[in-house]
């Protein structure tokens, strides 16, 4: 990765703007917001596939003999059976239950631990976790993230492709695992989790050797409908697949249990930061829940509009988290946290777009979900 006047550039910088990609500072970095069109890479990785540059996500490794006890602690969910070679999605929990991040968690080895973070957290994260182990005997944190690029190759197609550039059997890559392997004749990481709602693989490799891994898939991937993609097609595609954003839909204010996500929250694992609260909140239900919104009247709920539950309230009962017009279902939709008894699915409610008040109701999340198949 490299610095600029504007943000710091991963090492496919040059690539995406000879791509054409429009550039805009995400998290810190320079990173292509679209090439073509928002929509028309939003329908290929639904379609066919997509190649995303994920390089600015944050790669921290939790080494040493007491590595497994400190990443049991942090995390909401369960890694004691978690087997190498194997990744899980959890959160990074502060004491109050609430979310310092959302993150991966691959078990490379018995004692080692890559955790893949927001960008925009990564030195947020880095400080808590050394926080955390300050003290503990046997346990190391390192943030690796200069060390690492990474590839997100996404779609129906992904395998197919993906699969004429590595010796690897990707079939045998079940979801959420991972092995060392080759892309392009390079050493890195193919792991199959996704953050598009598709199938598909995230290449991790040497900053160095990126654009060459990066030409080698657009190259192999152009004939079958490949195209890159860019930050607005990623949005659009984890919202329809209904997939939290940290700072939109979870932050240090929402709990796992607010967002619908207690699947990730293991409370008889035995201790861990923020578990008493989320226990309380277990045994007594959550006062708010994160819901899905689909607009009867025309007009598109975005990140901050308030919510009500009768048009003359004068307080609203709530706020958009994420909104936008699907590209895939053709509807205007939404992510709001709303009061329990008024999350009932096909409830009413009214949403503030722009000083207008248009009527919209609860939906069941995700939006949208793929005809899925043994991989």
């Amino acid at each position: 990765m490299s610095n600029s006047q504007h943000g710091r550039r991963t090492a496919l910088y040059d690539e995406h703007v000879a791509a054409g990609g429009r550039m805009v500072e995400f998290a810190g970095f320079e990173l292509p917001v679209q090439y073509s069109s928002l929509g028309e890479e939003h329908e290929a990785v639904r379609q066919r596939a997509g190649v995303f540059d994920v390089s600015h996500m944050g790669e921290i490794v939790v080494g040493g003999p007491g590595a497994m006890e400190l990443v049991q602690l942090v995390s909401c969910n369960d890694h004691g059976k978690l087997a190498v070679g194997r990744a899980q999605y959890t959160g990074l929990m502060y004491p109050e239950g609430t979310f310092v991040d959302d993150m991966l968690v691959h078990r490379m080895a018995e004692d080692e631990f890559l955790l893949v973070v927001n960008a925009a957290n990564r030195e947020k994260d880095v400080a808590y976790l050394e926080g955390v182990a300050r003290g503990r005997a046997g346990v190391e944190v390192v943030d690796r993230s200069e060390d690492w690029a990474q590839l997100a190759v996404q779609g129906p197609l992904a395998q197919e492709i993906l699969q004429a550039l590595t010796p690897q059997s990707l079939g045998e890559i079940k979801y959420y695992r991972f092995v060392r392997g080759e892309v392009a004749g390079v050493s890195g990481i193919i792991a199959r989790t996704g953050y598009t709602g598709e199938d598909g693989f995230e290449v991790y490799v040497g900053p160095q050797a990126a654009p060459a891994v990066w030409r080698a898939i657009l190259e192999t991937g152009r004939p079958a409908g490949l195209r890159p993609a860019g930050l607005g097609a990623r949005d659009t595609l984890r919202f329809e697949a209904g997939m939290c954003l940290y700072g939109n839909d979870i932050d240090a204010a929402t709990t796992p249990l607010e967002a619908g996500l207690e699947w990730i929250v293991k409370l008889d694992k035995g201790d861990f930061i923020g578990r008493d609260v989320l226990e309380s909140q277990a045994e007594a239900g959550v006062e708010r829940r994160l819901c899905g919104l689909e607009m009867v009247e025309r007009g598109i709920a975005r990140h901050g509009y308030p919510v009500r539950l009768a048009a003359d309230d004068s307080e609203p009962a709530g706020v958009v988290t994420s909104g936008t017009q699907s590209p895939t279902l053709g509807k205007a939709l939404a992510m709001a946290y709303l009061p329990v008894d008024a999350a009932a699915i096909g409830r009413e409610v009214f949403v503030e777009v722009r000083s207008r008040t248009v009527r919209a109701r609860v939906v069941a999340l995700p939006f949208y979900s793929r005809k899925r198949k043994s991989p």
